[in-house]
């Protein structure tokens, strides 16, 4: 029997990944790959490994979960190493718990290998830290999109009055649904807001805005997926400490909205 790694690749630099991560794909027989995945991390697989993509775009999948744990499970069975290379990391809106149950469920052995998530690691890219003594001590990963026929599941609510940084995955398409939703249930509309597209690569844009006026701005500068949304105070600070357009995106222009 063969194990099976589940490996969060990082958030798109290919030098944001961790030191076991990069030995799994070294190591593995087998690699089972998303879309958002570097490249270049392929590069280090040996040279007679298989390669087997799996990526996903919205609203469309080259490969249903089901089919991905079926060949988990398949290539394991016949004694392989086999690593599930995922962008950000495998338990943060990755799957990576519905991968273990179904590896779990065929007794076969495998291990959780984390990585760094988008949510905080493009705001970081972007010079917005998600927690600040001054401004944050709360913040929540939250998902953008709901399962199709699924009912309402995010507690706009509880996010608006009792966290103080959110972290939205996959919200471009929901953009005015989530404003709309957090106003209703009383976040400031003068609330700071950020959309960080492409984070941590060298194709990253970042815009900000006010919680009343971020979709306009999204719209305007043309930001699509795969985007991450930051609301809450920390996001002021970004004109302060916002290094990685200064070091390494002197020739793109950026957008800082007036809060």
């Amino acid at each position: 029997m063969g194990k099976v790694y589940l490996v969060g690749a990082g958030p798109g630099d290919p030098e944001l990944i961790t030191v076991k991560g990069l030995r799994c794909i070294q190591e593995a027989d087998a690699i089972l790959y998303d879309r958002l995945i570097n490249d270049e991390l392929l590069s280090y697989a040996k040279p007679e490994a298989d390669l087997i993509y799996c990526g996903k775009l919205p609203n469309y999948h080259t490969m249903k979960q089901e089919t991905i744990n079926s060949f988990l499970i398949k290539l394991a069975k016949k004694g392989k190493t086999v690593v599930r290379l995922k962008g950000g990391d495998p338990f943060v809106f990755g799957r990576g718990g519905e991968e273990a149950e179904a590896l779990a469920k065929h007794n076969i052995e495998f291990e959780i290998v984390p990585g760094i998530t988008s949510g905080i690691a493009a705001a970081a890219y972007a010079g917005i830290p998600v927690t600040h003594r001054d401004f944050s001590s709360s913040v929540a990963f939250i998902t953008g999109h709901k399962q199709k026929g699924s009912n309402e599941d995010v507690k706009w609510e509880n996010l608006a009055k009792g966290v103080d940084t959110l972290a939205i995955y996959m919200g471009i398409s929901n953009l005015p649904y989530i404003r709309e939703q957090l106003l209703k249930h009383g976040k400031a509309p003068t609330t700071p807001a950020a959309v960080i597209q492409w984070g941590t690569l060298a194709e990253q844009k970042t815009v900000t805005a006010t919680l009343e006026t971020i979709v306009e701005v999204v719209k305007r500068h043309r930001i699509e997926n795969p985007s991450m949304i930051i609301i809450g105070e920390v996001v002021s600070l970004r004109p302060k400490i916002q290094w990685f357009e200064q070091l390494f995106l002197k020739e793109q222009p950026f957008a800082n909205e007036a809060f």
